[in-house]
């Protein structure tokens, strides 16, 4: 890590790169920027907005039962409840078959926030808790750092193998199933993936913004983009842009850095659309 550090150094000789854990939030920006430019994409093309916000808010309820059941790594119990919540939330909307669907998801962030409160305010010890809300990523560490880099190589090596077939499923799902494409295991794969990418980035990005992280660089990418090339290439670079320039705003304006970053993403959207009807005017 070191090593790293003297080459942040080299290449960014700016104050705010003399902090050690300045240096470990930017590698974490840049590593969690790529995974949600990318995952964010899919996500925008499926109307999934709705989905990963509820995922981040039963985050609360992932710990919640960590707590009660002893498990000691809270990051191994946010996975598994964020699979088994993304898993069953993606089953009961197929289900209802597009009828309230919105109403649905509504209805399982509301009872798994409220599920989570309730556990963690027990004896009035949310305070203790309520730092996932807006995310700390300057706590974040070296063996975290790792763990993210192993979920940035697991998530390109997903989006590889399969996003021909997410990519066909989003155009048209029953096209998709007309042609052989197993459409119901790769929704699964793909809502398992995001539950565990966006449990374990909760803590560094927070509950209430981090759907905001995944769907603004996309649709400020979908604004630009004139293929589906395009589309992805400007999302991870607006995901990395917003990132990185929300991280050091924040040092200099001794704010949360992830609500920094947002403010850019939506400033960037804003200005993505003003061109999109410039252009198109």
């Amino acid at each position: 890590m070191q090593t790293i550090y003297g080459i942040l150094e080299t290449l960014l000789p700016f104050s705010w790169v003399s902090y050690d854990f300045m240096k470990n939030a930017l590698l974490a920006v840049l590593i969690i920027a790529p995974l949600f430019g990318m995952l964010g994409t899919m996500v925008v093309n499926n109307h999934m907005s709705f989905f990963s916000d509820a995922l981040g808010h039963s985050a609360l309820t992932g710990i919640g039962l960590g707590m009660v059941f002893g498990i000691a790594d809270s990051s191994l119990a946010l996975a598994l409840f964020g699979i088994v919540f993304a898993l069953l939330l993606g089953w009961l909307v197929r289900k209802s078959a597009g009828a309230g669907n919105d109403t649905m998801i509504s209805v399982f962030s509301s009872l798994s926030t409220a599920i989570g409160l309730a556990i963690l305010s027990r004896g009035g010890q949310f305070s203790e808790y309520s730092a996932l809300l807006v995310g700390d990523i300057l706590a974040v560490s070296p063996v975290e750092i790792l763990r993210l880099l192993l979920l940035l190589v697991a998530a390109f090596v997903f989006w590889c193998i399969c996003f021909n077939a997410l990519q066909t499923i989003s155009i048209n799902r029953s096209l998709a199933g007309s042609r052989g494409v197993p459409t119901g295991f790769y929704e699964n794969l793909f809502a398992a993936l995001l539950a565990v990418i966006v449990m374990l980035s909760i803590r560094y990005v927070g509950i209430l913004i981090i759907n905001a992280l995944l769907t603004l660089p996309a649709a400020a990418s979908r604004n630009l983009a004139s293929n589906e090339r395009e589309y992805h290439l400007f999302s991870v670079m607006i995901s990395l842009f917003s990132g990185v320039l929300g991280l050091i705003l924040s040092f200099y304006l001794d704010m949360a850095a992830g609500p920094v970053m947002i403010v850019i993403a939506a400033i960037l959207f804003f200005l993505t659309l003003a061109v999109r009807k410039s252009v198109k005017g």
